[in-house]
């Protein structure tokens, strides 16, 4: 809306409005905007889930022991990130571009079916929600949107192209593969992140240091004279995925606040898997997927120990972990939940730079 408005103003009289024509003043904006959101709705909407849900969240009878003081926690905490990221990309965003759309709807959608099965859970009153079979069907389906339409929009020179890190003008033209590797990509990180969420701030940090990155990514491929001097491909209409992050982050740390430990509420899988939709669809919609496993690498390492766990399970009746995802393993190794949190942290800070690096050592 504000760079609407920016349209008004003579660029050479300068002015108020015109200010909103840079993508780091709207960016600025979008994240003031979504952390104000998180601070005047969080304890409205925590109240309100705390009334509604009664005994708040499931906990698993399997889980660690230190678990069990956390019943009676609400959960949907989701909604409160996705609110406010989705009014601060509608205020600050250019509602021209349509990678705003692809990724609001790719956000909202997957945000609808953790909403789902998060109902499912607290009303039946266990951890086990919708099936796990019909959660990656809905999710395929949208993510197959989001491919076709990401393939259509990006410039014909890359189109159906997947870009290698640390590598200077490799492209594999995938063709119609595309699609359905954009799909893996982004119900991989939905389902990656999910998957992580399972320590108070245990997601919500390393979703942020992503998201800062992409945005990142987002800006520098957004800017002929950035891709010029990086050597990395030009993706026109990429840097306005710099105001979603930044309205991510903002409405993320907004929620952290309630979800520091003790978490006053858990975002549930209405905020995981909408997040991870989300940065999974920003690492398509910038040609740096590969590079996304990289920033993402905790998500994928999560996700992994899950796979490994049970495939080594089934095939020997063994377990390679104590229990899985691995930051489970590590509390039943002793490590105290806070040590773990915030030595994840560290780590997708590590990743982060890592990903970032990418940018100029071609």
């Amino acid at each position: 809306m504000f760079y609407w408005l920016s349209t008004f103003s003579d660029p050479a009289a300068g002015g108020l409005l015109n200010l909103f024509t840079y993508i780091t003043v709207r960016a600025g904006g979008a994240f003031l905007t979504a952390l104000l959101f998180g601070f005047l709705f969080g304890p409205p909407l925590i109240d309100l889930l705390r009334r509604r849900q009664g005994r708040g969240q499931p906990i698993r009878t399997d889980g660690p022991e230190t678990h069990f003081v956390k019943a009676g926690t609400p959960t949907m905490g989701g909604v409160l990130i996705l609110g406010a990221v989705t009014v601060a990309t509608l205020l600050f965003g250019r509602l021209d571009n349509p990678y705003v759309w692809l990724v609001l709807m790719v956000t909202i959608s997957f945000g609808a079916i953790g909403f789902v099965d998060d109902y499912a859970k607290v009303s039946a009153g266990n951890h086990k929600g919708v099936p796990g079979r019909v959660r990656l069907a809905v999710g395929f389906v949208i993510a197959l949107v989001a491919g076709v339409v990401a393939l259509v929009t990006h410039p014909e020179p890359l189109s159906a192209q997947l870009a290698f890190p640390f590598l200077k003008d490799v492209l594999l033209n995938l063709g119609w593969f595309y699609v359905p590797f954009a799909m893996l990509v982004i119900v991989g990180s939905a389902n990656a992140v999910n998957l992580t969420d399972g320590l108070d701030g245990l997601a919500i940090m390393p979703v942020m240091i992503a998201a800062g990155a992409l945005g990142v990514i987002a800006y520098a491929v957004g800017r002929v004279d950035f891709t010029n001097y990086l050597d990395v491909h030009y993706v026109p209409g990429t840097g306005e995925m710099l105001i979603f992050a930044a309205g991510l982050i903002g409405g993320g740390l907004g929620f952290l606040w309630y979800n520091a430990p003790p978490a006053a509420v858990f975002m549930g899988d209405t905020g995981s898997l909408a997040l991870g939709g989300a940065l999974g669809t920003i690492a398509v919609i910038t040609k740096h997927e590969l590079v996304w496993a990289i920033i993402g690498g905790l998500f994928v390492v999560e996700a992994l120990s899950v796979i490994v766990q049970v495939l080594y399970f089934k095939s020997t009746g063994k377990r390679v972990f104590l229990m899985a995802p691995i930051h489970h393993h590590f509390e039943k190794k002793g490590w105290a939940e806070p040590q773990v949190v915030i030595r994840f942290w560290i780590i997708a800070l590590i990743l982060a730079s890592i990903g970032l690096a990418t940018l100029k050592v071609r």
